[in-house]
């Protein structure tokens, strides 16, 4: 079995010393998945199991247990170095669509260029003076400028550039694009903001229980969860997952209030302090791209640029005598036109369509983060009635240390060897049992 990525990271963020609700917590994972994890990672790692005398579990890792694990997994060896092959391949692709774009219009200007010399060529030859009627019906497009390779010069061999975005990336704390990664960004965005909801959620519901020491009521986590019909906020419905996925279960109270209980997050190999949570899960929205003004502009007017540069090459290509006795460069593009104005065409539309579609999926993520913020106001002016509930659910809170004092057992050492070194212990104990049942 591959060890679980997000076990092995809460493992070192936690100290090398958990037990299974110290993982659950910290990676917002089910409660039996993080104990079937521990298990593997502990016995593949070389790690121990330390048992208390309360019956509680904790498991001690060697801190370089990554290192264990990339000499006997092969397959652990080839997942991260093909992550690293993935980093260097997505960045080629992400800088593709700038190149292409590039590449059309320089091709779209060059081949308008050469077709226009041959016209003019053409006139200045034709000895009755005649113009060339372009088949009838046709126009010539004469640039007055360059285009093209000025643009690729500019990007690719101007040292001022680089120059400059190197500075512009020393004095800012973000990220600068260049403008390869700027072009993919306004095309496609930068991906999901709330990729990683689902951990923030589960991570801040798990903080939230061992806060409160593993005893709360369904409304502190309403405002943590999505969507909540008034039949499942009536019946607290919605703490089914919660209660599944961290091992809880519910307790009611005399007055026929339910509040919920999770023995295991009461549970750590260290002293639990109180973690700052947000008191809401809010989405964050998506944004068009990250890329700067500037550059979404200038991605935008190359993409204008080249769309008009097409409908102007695919004029003069109707000329087929003339494309034909070119050939050459001027028959390459022809052949491949249809795919240039694909491209200019989608260039523009994609991120015109994604933008309206942002504009949809914000609204939806407004509303939900408005619907958790009035959950929280709710909880913030609770009635009489939710103060009896959060009263009765601190009766059960409560928090067990395992600490190396309270030890029973530990795999880190032989039995013998532990029965003989807690020997005074364990006689100190006899005698105070002896001494309560003589008095």
């Amino acid at each position: 079995m591959i060890p679980n990525p997000s076990i092995m990271k809460a493992v070192e963020q936690l100290g090398y010393r958990v037990t299974t609700g110290d993982v659950a917590a910290q990676a917002g994972i089910d409660l039996n998945l993080a104990q079937q994890q521990l298990l593997a990672l502990a016995s593949d790692a070389g790690g121990h199991l330390q048992v208390a005398e309360s019956g509680e579990i904790a498991f001690q890792f060697p801190k370089d247990f990554r290192t264990i694990l990339r000499n006997k997994f092969w397959r652990l060896k080839l997942q991260e170095w093909w992550e690293k092959v993935w980093r260097v391949l997505f960045y080629l692709i992400r800088i593709s669509f700038g190149i292409l774009l590039i590449a059309s219009i320089v091709l779209i200007f060059l081949s308008i260029t050469l077709i226009v010399i041959a016209v003019n060529s053409s006139r200045d030859g034709d000895d009755s003076g005649g113009g060339n009627d372009m088949g009838g019906g046709g126009f010539i497009f004469v640039p007055h400028f360059w285009f093209g390779p000025d643009l690729f010069w500019f990007f690719y061999w101007d040292d001022d550039y680089y120059y400059r975005r190197r500075q512009r990336s020393a004095n800012s704390q973000n990220n600068q694009y260049n403008f390869l990664e700027a072009v993919f960004s306004f095309l496609f965005g930068d991906g999901n903001p709330n990729a990683n909801l689902e951990e923030r959620r589960w991570k801040t519901i798990a903080t939230l229980i061992r806060n409160n020491q593993g005893a709360i009521i369904a409304e502190q986590v309403a405002p943590y969860l999505d969507e909540i019909s008034p039949q499942q906020r009536e019946y607290e419905d919605y703490m089914l997952p919660v209660l599944t996925r961290f091992n809880g279960y519910p307790k009611v109270s005399p007055e026929g209030q339910i509040v919920y209980h999770f023995p295991d997050l009461q549970t750590t190999a260290t002293q639990f302090r109180p973690q700052p949570i947000a008191s809401y899960l809010k989405e964050q929205f998506w944004k068009f791209s990250e890329a700067t003004s500037g550059q979404i502009m200038l991605a935008a007017g190359l993409g204008v640029v080249n769309i008009f540069g097409a409908i102007i090459l695919g004029n003069l290509l109707q000329q087929r005598s003339l494309v034909q006795a070119l050939g050459g460069l001027v028959g390459f593009v022809d052949v491949i036109f249809p795919l240039l104005l694909v491209y200019g065409i989608g260039f523009l539309t994609v991120p015109f369509l994604r933008y309206l579609w942002i504009k949809w999926r914000n609204r939806r993520i407004e509303v939900r983060n408005q619907h958790r913020q009035e959950r929280v106001g709710m909880l913030n002016q609770a009635k009489d009635s939710l103060q009896q509930k959060l009263n009765y659910a601190r009766q059960f809170a409560a928090e067990t240390v395992v600490t190396q004092n309270n030890l029973a057992y530990t795999t880190e050492s032989d039995l013998v060897e532990q029965e003989l070194e807690q020997a005074d212990k364990i006689d100190a104990e006899w005698q105070q049992r002896l001494n309560q049942s003589n008095s």
